[in-house]
């Protein structure tokens, strides 16, 4: 009597990149509306663009961050720096102790 073989896993490489809000409950905590919708605009205006661009998509959403995935590191941490440059940029004008920054962190993974 043979045996099936079980069915040959595909494996494949993949960088995720996940990324949270610095200080998001002291920032939501001093002015809730205002940090969501700052938030809000760098998501769909800063960094949805610069995860496309690179040729990743967002996995999970998690209030004051997300998890990306991206068919390689270089691809990943590109999208990091154009998406870190451009919120840098658009938040230069904010008081400092308000700005939004993120935090990131890629790892590969297959």
């Amino acid at each position: 009597m043979l045996q099936d073989r079980p069915a040959r896993i595909e494996r494949r490489l993949a960088a995720i990149l996940a990324a949270d809000v610095a200080g998001y409950s002291r920032l939501m905590h001093d002015d809730e509306e205002a940090t969501h919708a700052r938030l809000t605009s760098l998501l769909t205006d800063v960094i949805h663009p610069a995860i496309a661009e690179h040729g990743g998509r967002i996995v999970k959403n998690t209030g004051d961050g997300f998890l990306a995935e991206f068919p390689s590191a270089v691809k990943a941490v590109r999208a990091a720096i154009q998406f870190q440059t451009g919120t840098k940029e658009r938040t230069a004008v904010d008081v400092e102790d308000r700005r939004i920054a993120f935090r990131v962190g890629i790892i590969l993974a297959t």
